[in-house]
Formats: structure tokens, C-alpha cells, sequence
């Protein structure tokens, strides 16, 4: 196995009365595609946010080492470290993707290397790189209701990827997709970051695109349980 890119300890996280994480241990290898998995309530998506830096834990720590080797505790870092963390290493792709709908899709994926302090234009040919890539050449300056589902979809792995993200965290990325727009979806997510060499993290309850990945981790009332268990 490769080295950890990232490692969480012991993490905690409870909302009001609800334990959302009860002491979660999970390390994720450079490279590697992680699909955790879970019923609804059981704490996947918050562990998610946290090892992502979006929510902070109650207790335990969230650790990412760099592709040259700097460890950085993401629990200890200030909210404007940790923006900083998710717009430069980080890449989120999510179940409605988010999108902009009044900019165009190459302006939705070059405004991701903008808010970094790339010109518009350099922003905007890197962008095209990869909307082609992901097979949308010619619909550069369609709007996002021009696109189908799984074209938008296309969209938002181009904007998680333009920055050069270490690792992307992708929240029911297929949702909202039929099955055949799912596996293209998966297809392109699967090229755009484990195919570079970069790292997946998938919350999902498709077990079709959790069989997609290299791992598959279960969750269970915000504990991570063993494969024969869940089975």
C-alpha cells in the first residue's frame, strides 16, 4: 500500500444528541479510491466534512501529508488555513454539483483557479483542457441548464480537478443519476483521480459505484465496522 495521504484518529462529532462520529480510525493511501458506505444517519457524510477540513471534529485529529511529504494537522489549522486547504489541495464534486447557473461550464471550472489568483484567460484555457478531457469539447459556453445530469456532472469533477486537488471528496456524486449516467459519471471521476495518480474519497449507498473503488469502508451509528459485519 502506499503512504497515507490521509490519516484520522479517534474522531468524535456529536449534534445536539445525536453521535454522528463515536471514534473513528481511518487512514486513506495516496492513490487509493475509498467508498465509505452507510444507511442514512449513520455519520458518513460527517466524516466526510471533517476529513476534508469542512466540519471540525469534537475530539480527534485529521492529518494530510503532501505529495512532498509536509504532514499538516487539518484539526489544528484556522478556518481561513483550512479554506485555503480545500481550494488548493482539496476537490469536491457533490450529488447536485453546485454549480453556478449563471456562469457557463468553462466559467463554473476556471473560477476555481481565479479565486486563487490565476488571470481569467490561463484559467480559462486550463479549464477548456479539461472539459475536453472529460468529453465535453464544444459545450465550453453552455450554461449549466443547457447540460444534461451527467454532462453537469462532468462539470464539477473538471472543477475539482483544475486546481491539481491531491485528493477529491465526492458525496453521492451518481444520486440523482440513472444507471448508465452513473457509470460514465464514475468512469470520469475514476480517470480524472485515481488515473492521475490522485486520491478518491466517495460517500455513497450505490453498491454498484462503492464496487467501483479499491476499498470499501462501512459505516454503522458513526463507527467504522468490520466488511463481514456489514455484509
Amino acid at each position: 500500500m502506499n503512504a497515507p495521504v490521509l490519516t484520522a484518529q479517534a474522531l468524535q462529532k456529536t449534534f445536539g444528541a445525536t453521535r454522528a462520529l463515536a471514534g473513528v480510525d481511518l487512514m486513506v493511501a495516496r492513490g487509493e479510491s475509498v467508498a465509505i458506505m452507510g444507511a442514512s444517519g449513520s455519520g458518513k457524510t460527517t466524516l466526510l466534512h471533517v476529513l476534508a477540513g469542512i466540519t471540525a471534529p469534537d475530539a480527534g485529529r485529521v492529518t494530510f501529508t503532501t505529495a512532498s511529504g509536509i504532514a499538516l494537522e487539518v484539526t489544528g489549522l484556522g478556518e481561513s488555513e483550512r479554506s485555503r486547504l480545500r481550494r488548493e489541495s482539496f476537490g469536491f464534486v457533490f450529488q447536485q454539483g453546485l454549480l453556478i447557473p449563471e456562469l457557463t461550464a468553462i466559467e463554473n471550472v476556471a473560477l476555481a483557479l481565479m479565486i486563487n489568483g490565476t488571470p481569467r484567460r490561463p484559467a480559462e484555457e486550463h479549464a477548456a483542457g479539461w472539459l475536453a478531457a472529460l468529453g465535453l469539447a464544444g459545450m465550453e459556453q453552455r450554461r449549466i441548464g443547457e447540460l444534461s445530469g451527467g454532462q453537469a456532472q462532468r462539470v464539477a469533477i473538471a472543477r475539482a480537478q483544475v486546481t491539481g486537488a491531491e485528493v477529491v471528496f465526492a458525496d453521492e456524486p451518481t444520486g440523482a443519476l440513472d444507471s448508465q449516467t452513473s457509470s460514465e459519471v464514475m468512469d470520469a471521476l475514476l480517470w480524472s483521480t485515481t488515473g492521475q495518480g490522485r486520491t478518491l474519497v466517495v460517500v455513497t449507498h450505490d453498491s454498484s459505484v462503492a464496487q467501483r473503488c479499491s476499498r470499501v469502508v462501512h459505516v454503522r451509528d458513526g463507527r467504522i465496522i468490520p466488511t463481514e459485519v456489514a455484509a
